[in-house]
């Protein structure tokens, strides 16, 4: 078995050891035990996400919003993601029931109709998820013609996600898109954060949180 070379170097190593104190820093430092059950491991996350403590001020859910995604994850249902760069960051280790995480960007077809409509890839994604999407849960970590898109379709009397984890990012649409599910989510399990800010990296980690039922 080879050792570790040595280095000029003073730093943890053990991956253990790493992501143990990354939590006790963030825990000393962010203000989080405002935040109810389950979403105080989702601010968590996000915070490690973006090593920033100042993101979880801008978190926003309705009321048992992480509890309801982890119940409908738990009964076995699919994660629908907007975008590759949010499948890739899921631990599927993490999700209880073997859940299915699918994507629709790449489909068949999906670039050629975006290009005719005059569209982004994301949003023609969001309408292939088809039968899919009825109690799912739905999480957007890029796009905010996604999340549009989809408030557009369950607002026509389409099938209702169990839960919306809506993060897309960016300076055109992404803070009116994530207001926009605020005001018209209705009944659905919502999470999300008001602004610019979010991002695929920030997505797939709030949905890990759920997965593992990590509890404060």
């Amino acid at each position: 078995m080879s050792s570790t070379p040595p280095s000029p170097f003073d730093y943890i190593r053990a991956p253990d050891a790493i992501s143990r104190e990354s939590f006790a820093r963030i825990r000393a430092e962010a203000e989080l035990d405002h935040l109810p059950g389950l979403m105080r491991a989702v601010a968590e996350r996000l915070v490690h996400a973006v090593a920033s403590v100042e993101i979880a001020d801008h978190l926003r859910f309705s009321e048992g919003a992480a509890e309801a995604a982890r119940a409908a994850l738990l009964a076995g249902a699919p994660v629908l993601v907007d975008v590759e760069m949010v499948a890739r960051g899921i631990t599927r280790r993490f999700l209880p029931n073997k859940n299915d995480v699918i994507c629709c960007l790449s489909d068949e077809g999906v670039a050629e109709e975006a290009k005719v409509r005059g569209e982004t890839r994301s949003a023609l994604g969001v309408e292939r998820w088809g039968a899919h999407l009825g109690g799912a849960v739905v999480v957007i970590g890029n796009a905010p013609t996604a999340l549009f898109r989809l408030l557009e379709m369950i607002m026509a009397g389409g099938p209702k996600p169990a839960a919306i984890l809506g993060f897309p990012v960016g300076f055109v649409g992404a803070a009116e898109s994530k207001q926009a599910l605020m005001n018209h989510a209705g009944d659905i399990a919502v999470i999300t954060l008001a602004g610019r800010q979010g991002g695929s990296p920030v997505a797939a980690a709030a949905l890990n949180a759920i997965a593992r039922g990590e509890n404060p």
